[in-house]
C-alpha cells in the first residue's frame, strides 16, 4: 500500500508564504493571458497575449517561491499546485467581490475587488493540475448591495469565461452566492430583490460552544449583522447557537483557493484570507459585525461613552424599527433622513467612528474566525471534524492594494505583489507586515493564532518565513527590518494598529 505524504507535506508549509514583487499594474486585457510562452501554458503559443502580462507573472513567481514541484520547473510539465489539487477534484477559487461602486471615490482604482488577471493565472495553474477533469469555479457572495453583473464587467469575467469554452477541456464556473440582495438609497435599505443564489443551495452550520462567541454569550443580544431585524441574527447566535447559513458549493469543493484583494479595513484592521471568507456564508444578516451600544454598556457600535453617542443609539433604533413601516415612502425619505443623520451625528466616511468601525471591535474578527474554523473542519453536511476536511491555498492580489478606509472606500495603494501560501493566518501575517502593522494589535490575527479545538494554526509567528525575489523579504518575518509599505490604516485604527519604530528598528514583534 501506498503512503499519501500530502499532508504532510502541507502541514510543513503551513508556515511558508510566498512574496513575490513585480509590476505595479495590471497592463494587460482580458481574457488576461500571459504575454510569455512559459513550458507548462496548457493552451499553447498562439493563445498567449498580445503584451507582458505582469499580473501573470507574478503569480507564476509566488509559485516558483514556494518550491513547488521545483524538479520541473522551466519544463513542460511543471505542476506547481499538484500536490494541493487532484484530477477530478472541485476546486473553489474565492475572490473578494465585495462591491462594485465607492462611496466618495469615483470608479474603483483596481483597489476594491480582486482583478480577473490575477483569477485567470490562478485558474489556469489549477486547470493544470485538473489535467482536465473536475470542475472550477469562480464564487463569492459580496456586500448585500453589490451589483454582481457589474462586477463580472469590471473584472471581464465573461471574457473568461469564453476563453475556457473555447480552449479548455471543462467550463469555468462563476456564480453569485447571495440569496437575494438589498436595494439601498443613501446606503438605507429601502428593499429587497431575490437572487438564483448558489445553485446548490445552503447548509445550517453550528459551532455551538466552539465558536468565537460563545466567551461573550451575554452580549449576544446586542450583535448586529447587516439588516435591521436584530432578531432574525439573535436566532442564530444565543447561548449554545452560533451558527451560520454557508454555501454548499463550498462546502462540496475538495479545494478552496482564496484569492483576496490586499486591503485596509474598518472593523477588523485587514481583509485578506481571514475577513475574506464572509463571502461563503449565504444570508448577510446571520453574520454578527458589531455590538449595539456603547463600550460600558457591553457594545463596540461607538469608541465611548459620550452622551451624543447614546442619543445617536437611542435615535437610530427607533428609525430601524419604524423605518419598514413606511412601505412604498422609503426610497423617497432614505436619503433626506440620512443627510440629517450625517449632519446631527457626523460622517461615518471621513471623521465619525460608529457600527464598530474602530481598533475597539470586539464581534467582527470572531465571525470571521468562526467562518474559518468551518471552512477547515466542517463536511459537505455541515458536520464538524476533528481533522480539516478540506485543502486551501491563497494567493493575495496586492499588485494594487487599497488604503485608508478600506475595505468598501479605500485609496489605491501600488505595491506589485502576490503573496502565496498553504495557511491563511501565515500569509495574512505576513501581508500585516508588509502593511506596517503588528498583529499583536490586531484581535483577527492574534486570536487566531491562538489554541483552539478547531485550530486555525500549528506553529507561532516566529515560525512564520517568506520567499521573495525581494531580498529584503526573503527571511523569517520576526527579522523583517523597516517599515516595509506603511498603508494608511482607517482612521478608526489610526494610532492603534502601526508598528513601533522600536519594533521596526529591532527587525522583530514577539
Amino acid at each position: 500500500m501506498t503512503t499519501d505524504l500530502r499532508p504532510l507535506t502541507l502541514a510543513r508549509r503551513a508556515r511558508e508564504v510566498a512574496i513575490a514583487c513585480g509590476n505595479a499594474a495590471y497592463d494587460c486585457i482580458a481574457p488576461y493571458s500571459p504575454g510569455s510562452t512559459y513550458p507548462e501554458y496548457p493552451f499553447g503559443a498562439e493563445q498567449v497575449g498580445p503584451q507582458l502580462n505582469g499580473a501573470y507573472d507574478t503569480v507564476r513567481e509566488s509559485l516558483h517561491l514556494l518550491g513547488l514541484d521545483a524538479d520541473r520547473f522551466g519544463t513542460p510539465a511543471w505542476n506547481p499546485l499538484g500536490e494541493l489539487v487532484r484530477p477530478g477534484d472541485t476546486v473553489v477559487l474565492k475572490p473578494n467581490f465585495v462591491r462594485d461602486f465607492r462611496e466618495t471615490h469615483a470608479g474603483l482604482d483596481d483597489c476594491v475587488i480582486t482583478h480577473g488577471a490575477v483569477l485567470r493565472a490562478s485558474a489556469d495553474f489549477v486547470y493544470i493540475a485538473l489535467q482536465g477533469r473536475g470542475r472550477l469555479i469562480i464564487a463569492d457572495a459580496p456586500q448585500n448591495d453589490a451589483d454582481f453583473d457589474r462586477i463580472r464587467e469590471i473584472n471581464c469575467l465573461a471574457a473568461l469565461q469564453d476563453f475556457y469554452a473555447q480552449h479548455a477541456q471543462l467550463p469555468l464556473e462563476v456564480y453569485d452566492l447571495r440569496p437575494e440582495c438589498a436595494q439601498k438609497v443613501d446606503g438605507v435599505i429601502v428593499g429587497h430583490r431575490k437572487l438564483s443564489g448558489d445553485p446548490q443551495g445552503y447548509t445550517h452550520v453550528n459551532l455551538g460552544l466552539h465558536s468565537e462567541f460563545a466567551e461573550v454569550n451575554r452580549f449576544c443580544d446586542r450583535l448586529y449583522g447587516s439588516e435591521y431585524d436584530m432578531g432574525e441574527l439573535y436566532r442564530h447566535h444565543h447561548d449554545e447557537t452560533h451558527e451560520y447559513l454557508i454555501s454548499k458549493t463550498v462546502l462540496a469543493a475538495d479545494v478552496v483557493i482564496s484569492v483576496p484583494k490586499l486591503k485596509t479595513h474598518k472593523k477588523v484592521g485587514l481583509t485578506v484570507n481571514l475577513k475574506n471568507l464572509v463571502g461563503i456564508n449565504g444570508n448577510k444578516n446571520w453574520l454578527p459585525h458589531h455590538r449595539e451600544g456603547t463600550p460600558s454598556e457591553g457594545g463596540d457600535q461607538f469608541a465611548d461613552d459620550a452622551v451624543k453617542r447614546k442619543v445617536e443609539r437611542a435615535a437610530v433604533t427607533r428609525f430601524k424599527q419604524l423605518f419598514p413601516l413606511l412601505g412604498p415612502l422609503r426610497p423617497l425619505v432614505a436619503g433626506p433622513i440620512k443627510a440629517l443623520g450625517k449632519r446631527v451625528f457626523g460622517d461615518t466616511n471621513t471623521d465619525t467612528i460608529r457600527s464598530g468601525n474602530w481598533y475597539g471591535n470586539d464581534t467582527c474578527w470572531r465571525m470571521s474566525l468562526d467562518l474559518n474554523r468551518i471552512l477547515v473542519y466542517a463536511d459537505a453536511d455541515g458536520n464538524l471534524h476533528d481533522q480539516p476536511v478540506r485543502r486551501f491555498f491563497s494567493l493575495v492580489d496586492g499588485i494594487v492594494g487599497g488604503e485608508g478606509n478600506g475595505p468598501l472606500d479605500p485609496t489605491a495603494r501600488a505595491a506589485g505583489l502576490i503573496l502565496a501560501g498553504f495557511n491563511p493566518v501565515a500569509v495574512d501575517l505576513a501581508c500585516a507586515r508588509l502593511m506596517g502593522f503588528d498583529h499583536l494589535k490586531i484581535p483577527i490575527l492574534h486570536r487566531a493564532l491562538a489554541e483552539h479545538p478547531f485550530p486555525l494554526t500549528s506553529f507561532a509567528f516566529a515560525e512564520v518565513s517568506a520567499h521573495s525575489n525581494n531580498s529584503e523579504f526573503g527571511r523569517a518575518l520576526a527579522a523583517f527590518a523597516g517599515p516595509t509599505f506603511q498603508f494608511a490604516p482607517h482612521f478608526g485604527w489610526r494610532g492603534h494598529i502601526e508598528l513601533s519604530e522600536e519594533a521596526c528598528e529591532a527587525g522583530a514583534v514577539a
